[in-house]
């Protein structure tokens, strides 16, 4: 979220005092990962739970990382154990990686060249980091069609590179066995950036930062039509919607993650019920929230405040589990902060157990 278009919150921020307070409970691993006291708000016994769940859930996570003067793709299991570079190229910005519905294949964005000549493409690749392919240059924010066999992504709005995440302009659908790609029947979609799919395929969900009449809001838009409909009380950025369609996490702020109920079959979709998920202390961040597939877990990345948008370093950052049940019971799962951001959730081949 662009700090300049922060929303006022009911909440208010946390109290310096309750930080200090936190700080003084803290255990060694939750300040190494940032520092953050509010990490350990949770008791130990919840947190103690919730590692044990993460022990045992099949599914991975992947994520980017800045690893020296690189960008990589890095996939964890739920609990941070097991870490594979899926990219460990040099020369090329490996970021913002989309996993297939079925955890089979990944769609991310490359940054290639030097100052006026680099660009930023869409790439597509298994699982494993192989059979990479690319589908679109000068392309960003990619997403999967819930069916599997299409990528959705913004072009690029300027020739010229930016790191700026709502310089977009134009949606299209690029269909993987065919290699076409269609533009959205909205010819008018721009500045939209995280955008995603509802679990139907009927739904996009997106934020609009300075752009189609909104300063910044969370936006459910037509996957097949005109309509474009402000999500209501879902104010803030980056929303995502849970795999069963019923609930969506996004930013209520930097140091919030908010999650409400999502009715997507009323016209226009509603969002209703919504409550804090995951809060942090304001010397912190916390940003880029993903429902596991099994819609029990959300993974976010946290770090000292700065340096959310893609591509743009953020020292200090990792990679985060919140329990989707709770209030404020999460774990970090890194803990090296390099810049770990953007997680997704690698679905597990179906039948595999941990």
């Amino acid at each position: 979220m662009d700090r300049r278009q922060h929303m006022a919150l009911p909440w208010g921020g946390m109290l310096w005092a309750g930080v200090l307070a936190l700080w003084a409970v803290a255990g060694p691993a939750d300040r190494r990962a940032g520092g953050d006291p509010a990490s350990a708000r949770a008791p130990d016994a919840a947190r103690a739970a919730l590692r044990a769940a993460l022990r045992r859930c099949p599914h991975r996570i992947v994520y980017e990382s800045r690893r020296g003067d690189n960008w990589e793709l890095i996939a964890v299991r739920a609990d941070g154990s097991g870490p594979v570079n899926l990219t460990s190229t040099s020369g090329t910005d490996e970021l913002y990686p989309h996993a297939s519905p079925d955890g089979a294949r990944i769609c991310f964005v490359a940054d290639e060249g030097a100052g006026r000549a680099r660009t930023r493409s869409v790439h597509v690749m298994h699982a494993d980091g192989t059979g990479r392919k690319l589908i679109a240059r000068d392309a960003r924010q990619p997403c999967w069609h819930p069916r599997g066999g299409a990528v959705a992504y913004m072009k690029g709005e300027f020739e010229r590179f930016t790191l700026k995440d709502f310089a977009t302009k134009g949606l299209w659908v690029h269909d993987l066995k065919t290699g076409r790609a269609r533009p959205h029947p909205n010819r008018g979609l721009h500045h939209l950036y995280n955008v995603g799919f509802s679990p139907d395929g009927k739904w996009v969900v997106a934020t609009v930062h300075g752009g189609m009449g909104h300063k910044h809001a969370n936006l459910a838009i037509e996957a097949d039509g005109d309509g474009v409909f402000p999500l209501g009380p879902v104010r803030g950025c980056r929303p995502d919607v849970s795999p069963d369609g019923r609930r969506v996490v996004w930013n209520a702020s930097d140091q919030v993650i908010a999650v409400a109920d999502l009715i997507l079959t009323s016209r226009p979709p509603k969002a209703a019920n919504v409550r804090k998920l995951v809060t942090c202390a304001k010397t912190h961040e916390v940003y880029h929230a993903d429902w596991s597939p099994d819609g029990r877990f959300v993974a976010f990345a946290h770090g000292p405040k700065g340096g959310e948008m893609v591509g743009q370093v953020a020292a200090g950052w990792n990679i985060a589990v919140a329990d989707a049940s709770k209030r404020n019971v999460w774990v970090p799962i890194t803990t090296d902060g390099a810049s770990n951001k953007e997680p997704d959730w690698l679905a597990a081949p179906r039948g595999r157990k941990r």
